[in-house]
């Protein structure tokens, strides 16, 4: 069965079976695994995790015309759920905590990870996620204070989770091969964390900051300080730029608007 791949669904399959590995002796996978594979396309990365023997695999992928050789290759073996990733609630697809594993497509790669972490409740549905993006995306995903990377997608990414970069994946490793390189990336829920009452107002906060990025951050604090009434004691030099200041000084800033 011939495989025709989606530009718009901004399909590249990994195909690299040394690769496909090396995820896979990255994640120890048990027997007693939920696994959710986003995005399986040919099932390449299925087949590895199969291998291990997890407990129940899920799969979800929208492109209907991989369906059939998804059940051709596996059957029974996995679930298979042909729906987008965007608008299904990830939270009831198993009955226990599960590891998640994508080779996430680069339109809509910040829009899922964003939506997971907006979603997330004090208690996780998942224990750990292998996720592939495109190498730019995970550097800005990971990225510390005082870096060029460093933004929104940093700060959003670091409150509720550990983010680690595992390792590159070089173009060649996909089909059709892709212009850029990508990123495999770990992420773990933190144990702690900064509490916020909504993350709507981490997203507010770090939009008033980042809009200006280039400009120090004297007029936005003063901004905040007079339309949310708080008293003038935020101890931060006001001479920064929103890329100088820690992804806690933003976690704290949304609290002290939030118990105002």
């Amino acid at each position: 069965m011939t495989i025709k791949y989606k530009k718009k669904l901004g399909q590249n399959f990994l195909v690299d079976k040394n690769i496909l590995k090396k995820i896979i002796n990255f994640s120890f996978i048990k027997n007693n695994d939920y696994i959710l594979e986003i995005g399986p396309g040919s099932g390449n990365l299925t087949n590895e995790i199969l291998n291990k023997n997890p407990k129940k695999m899920k799969v979800i992928e929208k492109d209907e015309n991989l369906i059939p050789i998804l059940l051709k290759k596996f059957g029974k073996k996995i679930d298979i759920l042909n729906c987008d990733i965007l608008k299904i609630d990830e939270k009831k697809l198993f009955e226990s905590k599960c590891k998640v594993y994508g080779n996430l497509p680069y339109n809509i790669s910040t829009k899922i990870i964003s939506k997971w972490i907006l979603n997330l409740d004090d208690e996780p549905w998942f224990d750990e996620m292998y996720l592939m993006f495109q190498k730019e995306v995970a550097e800005r995903i990971v990225s510390k204070k005082d870096k060029k990377s460093y933004g929104r997608l940093s700060i959003l990414a670091q409150w509720r989770l550990d983010c680690e970069i595992l390792f590159d994946i070089k173009p060649s490793c996909f089909y059709p091969v892709p212009k850029v390189e990508s990123t495999l990336v770990k992420f773990t829920p933190k144990r702690n964390f900064i509490k916020i009452k909504n993350i709507k107002n981490l997203e507010k906060v770090t939009s008033l900051f980042f809009n200006q990025r280039r400009k120090k951050i004297k007029n936005v604090i003063k901004s905040l300080i007079s339309k949310n009434n708080i008293t003038d004691n935020i101890s931060v030099d006001l001479n920064l730029r929103p890329q100088n200041l820690s992804p806690d000084f933003y976690y704290n800033m949304v609290k002290i608007i939030e118990s105002n």
